[in-house]
């Protein structure tokens, strides 16, 4: 199974939601080989709601997954920053998601982001799987915090993004600090349009649909990473496209009909 950790649905967190981008999207998810992916959505993002209402429309329960026509598996999820600085990827069933994202409402402002010890109390509350994105991106202070909170996290994230700019730096802290935390490092592309699918997945032996049974198999060890060869290259360009992209809707434009030949719906 072909799993991308670490996705987004819209272009951009202040953008309006568009079904005919998100469609866009996952069909070129799943043309660029992902068997699943990890929706997780910026918690403050305009629509984050609609967005998940709208793919359960569009979708089949499967375990914990919305599974699309196409075939590809989407376990919901969300991205949410921490008054530290860094995010906090959290994974789980549609309706804990959801119930989060509603209680997070009062803490979606940069001024008002929760510190990490207390986001993670309320993440423990809810059958989620927490890991930590991007760790050691520039901004991002997670790997600074106290050993007894860092290991509340079920996870990190080998950011596609990072890799692409700087593979040693980041595979080399991202492991060390797995390894020291003594939990799975994963991997997600990051991407909030299609061209940086695939620069970087998470190949599992088995199929999971469930939460257990994801959490199961990243324990065992039984998966790989895989960097495209193409990484760097699949990273610059979604940055000049997502660029370009919000230049066009900023200018009046319709970024999503000029991707995809449709009327924005």
């Amino acid at each position: 199974m072909k799993l991308d950790f670490h996705t987004h649905g819209k272009l951009a967190k202040k953008l309006p939601f568009s079904t005919a981008y998100t469609d866009w999207l996952f069909g070129e998810a799943r043309r660029a080989g992902l068997d699943a992916l990890c929706l997780t959505e910026h918690f403050n993002t305009l629509q984050f709601e609609e967005l998940y209402r709208y793919l359960t429309s569009v979708s089949r329960r499967t375990g914990d997954t919305l599974e699309l026509s196409n075939g590809l598996r989407v376990f919901p999820g969300m991205e949410t920053d921490v008054a530290e600085g860094g995010h906090i990827l959290s994974i789980g069933p549609l309706e804990a998601i959801l119930e989060l994202n509603r209680r997070l409402e009062p803490y979606k402002e940069k001024e008002h982001f929760l510190p990490f010890a207390r986001l993670m109390d309320l993440f423990a509350e809810y059958p989620v799987l927490v890991g930590c994105g991007h760790p050691y991106r520039a901004g991002g202070h997670v790997p600074e915090l106290p050993e007894e909170q860092l290991r509340r996290l079920a996870f990190l994230d080998l950011n596609g993004k990072d890799l692409a700019l700087d593979r040693t730096r980041t595979q080399r802290l991202t492991r060390a600090l797995g390894e020291r935390l003594g939990i799975p490092v994963v991997s997600g592309s990051d991407t909030h349009q299609a061209v940086q699918y695939g620069c970087v997945t998470t190949v599992f032996e088995q199929t999971c649909t469930t939460l257990s049974e994801l959490t199961r198999e990243m324990a065992a060890g039984r998966y790989e990473i895989r960097l495209s060869d193409s990484a760097a290259f699949q990273v610059r360009t979604a940055c000049l496209l997502k660029r370009s992209l919000k230049e066009i809707h900023a200018l009046g434009g319709d970024y999503v009909s000029i991707l995809t030949k449709e009327a924005i719906a």
